[in-house]
C-alpha cells in the first residue's frame, strides 16, 4: 500500500514541529519538508532528516515552474510560515494546483476570529484562503484553541519563568470569558487525523482540547502552586485603545513586520478576551467542523496534568530562541523580572525566515 506523501513548510517551526511530530508517529505518511537551499545544512533541518523527514530544496519566491518541480508527487502540502509571509503561500497554492496535489493546508492554526477588521493576521490568511478557493484547489482550514504553553501566568516565585514565554498576569476584563485551548503538542496529532479524513475536506475544523476561563486558568494554577497571583485586570477600553495605537503605529510604509507584533497581541486581546470569540459555539456558527465531534476517542493532553510539570519544572518552553520588539514592551510594561520572559517570543528583525519557521 502506497503511503501518502506529505510535504510540511515550516517544519522547524514550533506549529510545524508539532506537526511533523504527529505525523511521524504515523507510518501512512512519508513525509518531505521544503526548506531554502541556503538552510539545507543548518542543525534543525539535519535534526528532521535524522527523524526520518525528507527533504525538498525551494525558495517560496522561486519562478512557479520550480515550485511545482518540488511539489511533484506530493499528496497534501500543509503549510506553517511565519506570519508577515503569509502572501508566500499564493504562489505556492498556484504550484500545487498545477501539481496535482490533493489537499493544501494552508497556514490558519489560529485562535477563532471572524473575517474583517477584528484581526489583521486573520485578514491576511483569508487573502490566501480565497486564492484556494479561486483554484478551486482541495483545502483544509484548521484552526487550534489558544496554546496551553500561552495560557497560563507568571508566579511571583519565579519558578515557571523558565517555561514562560510571556508573563501574562494579565486577565481581560472580568476573566470570566470562555477561551479554547489546546497544547501545541496535541497539535501534530490532531493534523495527522484531520487530513485523511473525507469529511474535512473543503471544510473549516476547530482543533481543541477544553474550554477554560482566565479565572479557572489562573485559581488552577494557585492551587497547584500553593502560591497567590496577582491579577491585573485589564479594561474593554485600555484593550481597544492599544488596538488603536497599535493599527495606527503599524500601517506604515514599508511594510516593517516588528511593527505588527504590539497589534497582533492588542487583536488577540480584544478577539478572545473582550468579544469572546475563542470558543467551540462561536467556531459552529461560523462553519467550523469541532475535533471533539469528529474525534470523541482522542485523548488530549490533560490541562492540569500539563500545569504540574511546568510547577515541577519539567515542561519545555516555546520561541526559547526570540526576542520580542522594543514597541512591544513599551506597548505592554513589564517590570525587570519579567521583561526578561518577554524576550522569547518573536524575533527583532527577522521572523526566522531562512527556515521558514513560524508558529
Amino acid at each position: 500500500m502506497s503511503r501518502t506523501k506529505v510535504l510540511l513548510v515550516g517544519a522547524t517551526g514550533e506549529t510545524g514541529g508539532s506537526i511533523a511530530s504527529g505525523l511521524l508517529k504515523n507510518p501512512t505518511f512519508e513525509i518531505h519538508a521544503l526548506v531554502r537551499p541556503r538552510s539545507a545544512l543548518k542543525p534543525a533541518i539535519v535534526a528532521l532528516q535524522e527523524r526520518g523527514v525528507q527533504i525538498r530544496k525551494c525558495d517560496l519566491k522561486a519562478p512557479e515552474e520550480e515550485l511545482v518541480e518540488v511539489l511533484s508527487g506530493i499528496d497534501i502540502v500543509i503549510s506553517c510560515i511565519g506570519s508577515a509571509d503569509q502572501q508566500d503561500q499564493i504562489p505556492l497554492a498556484s504550484a500545487a494546483k498545477k501539481a496535482g496535489v490533493k489537499r493544501f493546508v494552508p497556514c490558519a492554526f489560529l485562535t477563532v476570529a471572524p473575517v474583517g477588521g477584528i484581526m489583521w493576521l486573520r485578514d491576511e490568511k483569508e487573502l490566501v484562503y480565497n486564492h484556494i478557493k479561486q483554484l478551486h484547489l482541495p483545502y483544509t482550514i484548521i484552526d487550534v484553541g489558544l496554546w496551553y504553553q500561552l495560557s497560563y501566568p507568571r508566579l511571583e516565585s519565579g519558578r515557571v519563568d523558565y517555561a514562560l514565554t510571556a508573563a501574562n498576569n494579565e486577565i481581560v476584563g472580568d476573566g470570566n470569558t470562555p477561551i479554547a485551548i489546546t497544547d501545541l503538542r496535541d497539535i501534530g496529532c490532531y493534523v495527522a487525523r484531520i487530513i485523511l479524513d473525507d469529511r474535512t475536506l473543503n471544510k473549516m475544523v476547530l482543533a481543541y482540547n477544553t474550554v477554560m476561563t482566565q479565572n479557572q486558568i489562573f485559581d488552577l494554577l494557585e492551587e497547584i502552586s500553593e502560591e497567590t497571583i496577582t491579577r491585573n485586570h485589564v479594561t474593554e477600553e485600555l484593550v481597544q485603545n492599544r488596538v488603536l495605537a497599535s493599527r495606527q503605529a503599524s500601517e506604515t510604509y514599508p511594510f516593517d513586520p516588528i511593527k505588527f507584533i504590539p497589534r497582533y497581541l492588542a487583536e488577540y486581546q480584544l478577539s478572545w478576551g473582550i468579544r469572546g470569540d475563542n470558543t467551540p459555539e462561536y467556531a459552529k456558527y461560523l462553519g467550523y467542523l469541532s475535533s471533539k465531534d469528529l474525534y470523541p476517542d482522542f485523548t488530549p493532553i490533560d490541562y492540569r496534568e500539563y500545569l504540574e510539570t511546568v510547577v515541577k519544572g519539567t515542561a519545555k518552553g516555546i520561541y526559547t530562541d526570540r526576542t520580542i520588539s522594543k514597541a512591544h514592551q513599551r506597548m505592554f510594561p513589564r517590570t525587570e523580572s519579567t521583561d526578561s520572559l518577554q524576550s522569547r517570543m518573536f524575533p527583532r528583525t527577522e521572523s526566522s525566515d531562512s527556515l521558514y519557521m513560524t508558529r
